[in-house]
């Protein structure tokens, strides 16, 4: 008797959310009219029609239920789709996400969230998980579980801060926690709301944002809200004092060096 193996739901979201994410940057990269239309619907309700009307055929053949999907959810992808357009121009570069093959991008886009993403035939990226997290974690630990998951917006700002010198740090640290704070506090509405300026400071700084597993946050905010600040908060927090610690031993290291160098007192 043949036992078949649950599925791993999470991680099927995942990759049909990191797909969702290609093909967005995909037609921001190739098509200015697209990425135009995706930008105006941001910070716009899905029913403001005068804004995202255009959206609608962009981003329809993409909700697991077409039209059927609970708005909460139609709502996370609709503002996934107008943060990513709303970037830079440079941010769609050439070393961006590979195109997707032009049968899959132009002919049938709606066939193929609805395919099971290990028969996928387009090549899978690298998670942007295993980029973006600073934190390198043993095999196993909760810290390598999370990054299966993706990077969360909390590892983001603590990316924001990591680099900036001296006082700038400083600056960075106290902006970055009142940003990620008031996110934390926030109603679905709110998030909406005060999302985009905080992703526009990120992307301002050149942080790279996960936005697949943004996406995923959005949609479970209105049910798990307090796991996901939690888990925002205590990655960042993690982060920072990982890079502290980083920063404290490359610094001990450098002076052990100069003093092996400079050998024996006379």
């Amino acid at each position: 008797m043949t036992t078949q193996t649950e599925p791993d739901r999470p991680a099927l979201r995942l990759t049909l959310h990191q797909k969702y994410v290609r093909r967005i940057e995909n037609l921001c990269r190739t098509d200015p009219g697209a990425r135009i239309a995706l930008r105006k619907g941001l910070r716009r309700a899905l029913d403001d029609g005068a804004h995202t009307r255009g959206m609608h055929r962009l981003i329809t053949p993409w909700l697991p239920q077409g039209a059927e999907t609970p708005e909460t959810e139609q709502r996370a992808y609709y503002t996934i789709a107008a943060l990513i357009a709303a970037q830079p121009r440079y941010s769609f570069a050439a070393d961006g996400p590979e195109d997707e093959p032009a049968a899959e991008a132009g002919n049938q886009p709606a066939a193929e969230p609805q395919n099971d993403p290990g028969q996928d035939a387009d090549g899978e990226s690298e998670p942007a998980a295993a980029v973006i997290d600073p934190a390198a974690s043993p095999p196993g630990s909760a810290q390598a579980r999370r990054r299966s998951s993706g990077s969360s917006l909390g590892i983001a700002f603590a990316r924001a801060v990591a680099e900036a010198p001296g006082r700038e740090r400083e600056m960075r640290l106290s902006t970055a926690e009142s940003r990620l704070n008031l996110l934390t506090r926030q109603s679905v509405n709110g998030l909406h709301r005060h999302l985009p300026a905080s992703v526009g400071y990120l992307r301002g700084l050149d942080v790279p944002v996960d936005w697949a597993r943004l996406l995923g946050d959005l949609i479970g905010w209105q049910a798990g809200s307090g796991r996901i600040s939690r888990r925002w908060l205590q990655d960042f927090y993690w982060s920072c004092a990982q890079s502290d610690r980083d920063k404290a031993a490359k610094a001990d290291g450098e002076e052990a060096a100069a003093e092996e160098a400079a050998g024996p007192p006379e």
